[in-house]
């Protein structure tokens, strides 16, 4: 494994057409949005979820690349796993060294960190890789729309209907919008949990393609448009991430409400890059 030595800082730019991209829970599960401005929103949360799961269904759980928050674990048990190797058990500070197994076996562990003082105590780990929110170029406009199954549950909801058999229900789409996600990661805490060059590359390829690997009904079409890396030749970096994120320009260009990614033209002002960063488009 290639030691990280740069600091790196990208944008990350994908649209949703005719679906729900990241539901709230605290509002119906509607789109979440901005609420004074109109802007739609989703979380690092959500992303990060859509990055396990690339992970885990590119490489199958391959050792050092499982996934520590993943569905149906339970965490407890897997942190009183890590104490159970020889390493740990012969180790003097047993909280560090289970630590080090759990970055060393968990993807997720190695790239956005985790809370693991439960259990039997393996400590905290912050991870390299940050993510912002998400925040749509344009407002959007959730819709709602009434749904039909052609069946139903129980036999007396059968006997209600007088044998019609009919469900309603609802389902919130948002009918286009473009979002951007501006995301960090630190060399300097690369070190500290073992995250490397393979590692970062895999987790470019999870951005490009994770929409593909993660299709539902509710989220529409869901696409990966822009990923802009902003590469810095020192640990520390050379200029500030958001003066760099300033370069990245997008524009709408056509009247109306945009419905797809050609409604808008996103450019990089190369003239004014900071001596020391190079930037790539890697989408």
């Amino acid at each position: 494994m290639s030691e990280l030595k740069n600091k790196i800082d990208f944008v990350y730019i994908f649209d949703v057409q005719d679906g729900n991209p990241n539901g709230d829970p605290d509002a119906g599960n509607l789109p979440r949005v901005d609420a004074e401005t109109g802007m739609g929103l989703v979380t690092d949360v959500c992303l990060k979820r859509k990055v396990r799961n690339y992970v885990q269904v590119a490489k199958g759980m391959a050792p050092g690349y499982d996934i520590f928050i993943k569905e149906k674990a339970v965490l407890n048990t897997l942190i009183d796993a890590a104490h159970d190797e020889d390493k740990v058990k012969t180790a003097k500070d047993k909280k560090s060294a289970a630590r080090d197994v759990m970055c060393h076996k968990y993807y997720d562990i190695r790239a956005f960190g985790a809370v693991m003082s439960m259990g039997k105590n393996a400590g905290q780990v912050r991870g390299p890789i940050q993510l912002t929110f998400s925040r749509s170029v344009s407002p959007i406009a959730a819709a709602e729309h009434s749904i039909t199954r052609m069946a139903v549950a129980t036999e007396k909801e059968a006997e209600k209907q007088g044998g019609d058999n009919r469900t309603m229900g609802r389902k919130a789409t948002v009918p286009y919008g473009l979002y951007v996600c501006h995301g960090f990661v630190s060399a300097n805490l690369a070190k500290q949990t073992g995250f490397s060059e393979e590692d970062l590359d895999l987790f470019f390829e999870a951005l490009r393609n994770m929409f593909d690997v993660d299709r539902s009904a509710a989220r529409g079409l869901m696409s990966a448009q822009k990923l802009i890396v902003f590469k810095h030749d020192s640990v520390l970096g050379n200029a500030p991430a958001n003066k760099l994120f300033d370069l990245v320009k997008i524009e709408k260009k056509s009247e109306g409400a945009p419905r797809s990614f050609n409604d808008y033209e996103v450019t990089i002002d190369k003239s004014d890059l900071p001596t020391g960063v190079m930037v790539e488009e890697l989408i």
